[in-house]
């Protein structure tokens, strides 16, 4: 019984103590940013993390995926591509893109810009996706749309590991560059 009590107790320090603290100095002396959740200053303060959604409205923005963007309720709807109401959502969500974005029936959508991700918290879209809005953008700050294009390319990341999933752009970097380009700062 003694020997049981002295094993719980070693075993308790160790995987409740000890291994959590270690992990933890090691993930803050070799990547902080990351294990400090990521997060993303602008003007002085926090303004999100470069690892979850977020909405931006207005045309002044880029947006994202029509995800719910909200941590609480993360992930997907479960309906199958055949399922009714999924034809639905996806064929309002085409219409009313077009009609955001002045594009014609022939103008092909990115698959992105009408369905939602997997985890409904994915802070990038396709570059297809950020150049698709990029003429809604610059009239509504008064930019040169080359100067927008420009910047969604510098703010492109490319494959991961050179061959995995497709270029990306973070929606939330991607606005504050936006902010900085227009503020001229």
């Amino acid at each position: 019984m003694l020997a049981s009590l002295r094993l719980l107790v070693v075993f308790t320090l160790l995987t409740g103590l000890v291994y959590p603290l270690a992990v933890t100095g090691i993930a803050q002396l070799t990547m902080s940013f990351r294990a400090n959740g990521s997060l993303v200053g602008s003007h002085g303060r926090i303004v999100g993390s470069s690892l979850i959604g977020q909405i931006f409205t207005g045309d002044q923005w880029f947006h994202g995926r029509p995800d719910a963007f909200d941590p609480r309720a993360s992930g997907p709807t479960n309906l199958g591509p055949t399922n009714p109401q999924l034809i639905t959502a996806t064929q309002a969500a085409i219409a009313a893109l077009r009609a955001q974005e002045g594009l014609s029936e022939a103008m092909p959508i990115p698959a992105d810009a009408v369905t939602g991700s997997g985890s409904g918290l994915d802070p990038d879209i396709s570059v297809a996706f950020a150049r698709l809005q990029a003429p809604r953008v610059a009239r509504a700050l008064g930019l040169p749309l080359d100067q927008v294009l420009a910047l969604i390319t510098a703010q492109t990341n490319g494959r991961t590991f050179g061959f995995l999933g497709e270029p990306r752009v973070n929606t939330l970097l991607l606005n504050i560059a936006l902010e900085r380009l227009a503020s001229g700062s």
